[in-house]
């Protein structure tokens, strides 16, 4: 095994909470709509800026997306807590040896934001997001780039997420697929198509590794 990708959201980041926060804040503003957080998931799949494009009634469309961002870097050292663990398993992989890649379905503004608050920056090899794709997760067209760019086998590499997209899109790419629900905030309470490995804890997943 040459190469671990990750999802972002609910996998590497508990960015789920500031994720709701911001978009409840744009629903209300422009659409003066109360949405909950199973109404949010519900709209995941696109980026961010796809979301807001393709469900808020009101037209003003650049401005609700630029009050998104507003809120997701107000909120975000908040609501975004440093995971200890997440830490101790990027830089053990990288000293492993690793690739390490990013496939999110988040718009490459958020995803940095998130990089920075999180001193995330220089850890990831290769970062596909939603703005580098024409069709999203579930679609492996991210996964598959980012095999690509890695240089490396399908059969040489694994997904990990928290989400059916997640397991899907790895599926599709003919990779191996980690489903996990180790942060607080995730996707996909029980998954539609059985992960290959399921972990619910972190360090489950590195006595795992010498498995993979």
């Amino acid at each position: 095994m040459k190469a671990i990708i990750f999802d972002f959201d609910g996998t590497i980041a508990d960015t789920l909470p500031v994720c709701f926060y911001a978009f409840q804040a744009v629903f209300k503003e422009f659409d003066n709509m109360e949405v909950n957080s199973d109404e949010i998931k519900a709209m995941f799949g696109p980026s961010e800026t796809g979301i807001i494009r393709e469900n808020l009634v009101d037209k003003n469309h650049d401005k609700a997306i630029e009050l998104y961002y507003e809120k997701y870097i107000e909120k975000h050292r908040e609501l975004v807590i440093d995971n200890e663990e997440i830490n101790h398993l990027l830089y053990r992989l990288k000293r492993e040896g690793y690739k390490l890649g990013i496939v999110t379905g988040k718009a490459e503004r958020s995803l940095v934001i998130s990089l920075e608050c999180l001193n995330m920056n220089e850890l990831f090899d290769v970062i596909i997001t939603g703005d580098d794709v024409y069709i999203p997760k579930p679609h492996p067209e991210g996964v598959n780039k980012a095999l690509e760019l890695l240089n490396v086998k399908n059969t040489e590499a694994v997904f990990l997420g928290d989400s059916d997209a997640d397991i899907l899109a790895g599926k599709q790419a003919n990779v191996h697929t980690i489903g996990v629900h180790w942060l607080p905030n995730y996707q996909t309470l029980e998954f539609s198509v059985q992960p290959d490995q399921m972990f619910g804890s972190v360090n489950e997943f590195i006595q795992s590794l010498t498995n993979l």
